[in-house]
């Protein structure tokens, strides 16, 4: 066993502790919290995609986080600027 597929072994792991983390502050109370927490579930899906889509070898696993990744900037970006109008 490389040293290499150890470490992403650990990825995955830190990345699941992460999402749960992520789930945590998505569930508070106040919306600032809830857009935070899923910004940041985003993030961990796509960084656990492009790992596990590297070690199995899935087709399209780059496009798919990468286009996640852009969808939820795009998302928070509007949804910050709706509260911003609405209050």
């Amino acid at each position: 066993m490389s040293i290499l597929l150890i470490s992403e072994y650990i990825l995955i792991v830190a990345l699941v502790i992460f999402m749960f983390a992520a789930v945590r502050i998505l569930t508070h109370k106040t919306i600032a919290m809830g857009l935070i927490g899923c910004a940041t579930f985003s993030l961990a899906i796509s960084v656990l995609l492009l790992t596990v889509g590297g070690m199995y070898e899935i087709e399209f696993y780059k496009d798919i986080a990468l286009t996640l990744l852009l969808l939820g900037v795009v998302g928070t970006i509007a949804f910050a600027m709706a509260l911003r109008r609405g209050s």
